[in-house]
């Protein structure tokens, strides 16, 4: 039985979750959505998933209860939620940025702005997921902090490090982590078929590499039956991933 590199992105966006008890997943792309929905159905039955307006749903998508946006927030603000968002670009601290591209007052690119970033990543857990590994994304400083990161957060003090936490940042090539002593980013896990020079070639700053670097944990065949016929029939986590090259299980 094979799996493509999308589900192996599921599973290390699902492995997120784990473990979490009873808090808000909110997965933003169509992976995280799909990894959410995988851990709610598998080894985290106690996540709460939302319709991302106001009412909190089952796992066929019906209305299990109501999320009042006052609510939401008592949430967020409580540390009772795990967040999995976009990086436009992100540094060796995990500082993120999805605003603009160069000056913030004269900038190359506008891109979405602020938005609740600085609010997610003080308040309650915060992962990333970037669908294409690459210079670009990966940088040695962001051109504007979104998403704060280890090192501004601890400059900050008590007040910003209370919740703050970054747990992993999945792409197409790998797992990463902040479990150093420095909170510098760390390579934590390869996709199968993805090399330690590939993923250090696509950063673009010193990555701390361990001296064994394991794979993504394969999927099991339960797991790829959910993804497959339950949570994502129409395949359209390969719009993500595109499907180039798969790895045996």
């Amino acid at each position: 039985m094979t799996a493509t590199r999308a589900e192996y992105c599921v599973i290390a966006c699902a492995e997120a979750w784990r473990d979490n008890g009873e808090v808000l997943a909110s997965p933003m792309g169509v992976i995280p959505s799909i990894g959410a929905r995988l851990a709610r159905r598998t080894f985290s039955p106690d996540l709460l998933l939302t319709d991302g307006e106001a009412m909190l749903v089952g796992l066929d998508g019906t209305p299990e209860g109501w999320l009042p946006y006052r609510r939401h927030l008592t949430m967020v603000t409580g540390g009772r939620r795990h967040v999995m968002m976009g990086a436009s670009q992100i540094d060796r601290f995990g500082n993120q940025n999805i605003s603009c591209i160069g000056d913030w007052a004269r900038p190359t690119r506008q891109l979405l702005g602020v938005r609740g970033a600085p609010v997610n990543t003080l308040n309650n857990p915060t992962s990333y997921w970037v669908p294409r590994h690459s210079p670009r994304v990966f940088v040695e400083r962001v051109d504007m902090v979104c998403g704060v990161g280890y090192d501004r957060a601890a400059a900050a003090g008590p007040s910003a490090t209370r919740f703050h936490r970054v747990p992993r940042v999945v792409t197409d090539l790998a797992v990463l982590d902040f479990a150093t002593p420095d909170h510098s980013m760390r390579l934590a896990s390869l996709h199968p078929g993805v090399t330690v020079e590939r993923v250090r070639e696509a950063t673009g700053f010193e990555l701390h590499v361990p001296d064994q670097v394991p794979y993504t944990r394969e999927p099991t065949s339960r797991e790829l039956e959910l993804i497959r016929e339950v949570i994502d029939p129409q395949g359209t986590r390969n719009r993500e991933v595109p499907v180039a090259g798969k790895a045996e299980l």
